[in-house]
């Protein structure tokens, strides 16, 4: 076995020469000058970072692979991916936890909102489905917020709850609120929908859909005041399972699915339309839902209520696409590390928590303009095709040049893309069909 001799160079180089293409990209949205008009916290000394440049180095950490503060210090060295993105240096961990530690929950409130609103002007749809969702994110630490509360898959760990508003048809974060580990899943839901109403308020709102954490009379009728359709799945109580036992009439949509409708009233409440879809476990054995009787233990159930009159079989598949949400959930904790970044201060937290969302939006935005996919590739799909790819800066013709290392048969695919890119107008089009 013959073994390669080992030498050293100096030469800079980079593993990232791909994320030009992002950089362009940004470039492009113009976000970061939107970025630039809010009040974002100063430095106070002549050498401290702008505040854009620090939160788009932030965001450059996390689209290369960093998933906690500590990884920040990974591109420190990379004089190449610096010069791509025209820093002199790269922030440090500590220079991060400052800046993070200046936001309040008053420049919380003033920024993130804004910051949001002037994200979607670039996006062109239609009627929009707007999905909440809330998540548990599980903390080692004793930071500010983290309690013991509802944790399924850790049970007695300090965790936040935080809730997530996606956009259905762009696989979009609309807004993010953290919250402390031990709050409930419906709390402050009225106030985190009127932020996110107002954040989309340039768009029409077509259906809001929502898990059975948002199932209360107090929400139902919130949508109800402000006339906006709704699909959200229903808790079973003893009187809607009573409800449900008590049903003969059943639709049979598919093998192993049946349907089922009625009209339902709590002792306190509205009288409103529920619907319930059961599945045979022999014939559908990974499917949700619960066990609900002793006695009818083939069948799993899921229940729901909505304000609209479309047949049961297309509520049900209507909700079916609400799935999607585990999925953007999954992502961002496992590829934008939304459950490692984490500070003392809450405040801190919520502010670094939401550019995340900023990063994963622009990494969505990317995907659908630049590759035209925006339901499949993940964050690591795209770093490993597109921007792992080995680069230095050159000269041609007297000028400097970035050197990509591409096999000739992808670089027609590579400057495809850089075309889709310069090319691409102010603002975005999604199609709802």
């Amino acid at each position: 076995m013959v073994k390669l001799p080992i030498q050293y160079s100096s030469k800079p180089v980079t593993a990232f020469g791909g994320m030009r293409l992002m950089k362009d990209f940004v470039d492009k949205t113009e976000i970061l000058s939107k970025l630039g008009e809010l009040d974002l916290p100063t430095g106070g000394s002549n050498r401290s970072y702008a505040a854009v440049k620090l939160i788009e180095a932030f965001m450059l950490n996390i689209w290369v692979g960093a998933s906690r503060f500590s990884h920040c210090n990974w591109l420190r060295n990379d004089e190449v991916l610096m010069d791509i993105f025209g820093f002199k240096r790269m922030p440090s961990q500590s220079t991060y936890s400052r800046f993070f530690g200046k936001f309040s929950q008053g420049r919380n409130t003033r920024v993130f909102p804004q910051l949001q609103k002037e994200f979607f002007k670039f996006i062109d749809t239609g009627a929009l489905t707007i999905d909440f969702d809330s998540t548990v994110i599980t903390r080692s630490g004793n930071q500010q917020g983290s309690t013991r509360g509802y944790n399924p898959n850790r049970r007695g760990r300090n965790s936040h709850h935080p809730l997530v508003a996606f956009i259905s048809q762009t696989r979009m974060v609309a807004n993010a609120w953290l919250r402390p580990g031990n709050t409930a899943a419906s709390s402050n839901c009225e106030s985190f929908m009127d932020e996110t109403f107002e954040i989309l308020s340039d768009h029409s709102i077509g259906l809001v859909g929502a898990d059975s954490g948002f199932y209360s009379d107090k929400i139902l009728s919130y949508l109800e005041e402000k006339s906006v359709n709704y699909l959200i799945a229903a808790r079973a109580y003893p009187n809607l399972k009573s409800r449900i036992y008590a049903l003969k009439e059943w639709v049979r949509i598919c093998e192993g699915i049946e349907v089922a409708e009625f009209v339902h009233k709590p002792l306190k409440g509205t009288a409103r339309r529920h619907l319930v879809v059961r599945k045979l476990i022999a014939r559908r054995p990974e499917s949700g839902g619960k066990l609900l009787f002793d006695d009818l233990p083939e069948y799993r159930y899921s229940i729901y209520v909505t304000n609209m009159n479309l047949p049961v079989d297309q509520l049900w598949n209507i909700y079916n696409g609400r799935a999607d949400c585990e999925n953007r959930i999954k992502e961002l904790k496992n590829d934008f590390g939304l459950d490692c970044f984490r500070l003392q201060d809450f405040w801190a937290t919520e502010a670094s928590f939401r550019f995340i969302m900023l990063a994963y939006n622009l990494m969505a935005l990317f995907r659908h303009v630049a590759l035209n996919d925006h339901r499949r590739a993940t964050l690591k799909t795209v770093r490993s095709y597109c921007f792992a790819l080995g680069s230095w800066i050159g000269t041609r013709t007297g000028k400097r040049v970035l050197k990509i290392s591409l096999p000739k048969k992808k670089r027609p695919w590579m400057d495809a893309i850089f075309r889709t890119i310069d090319q691409a107008q102010a603002t975005f089009s999604f199609s709802n069909a």
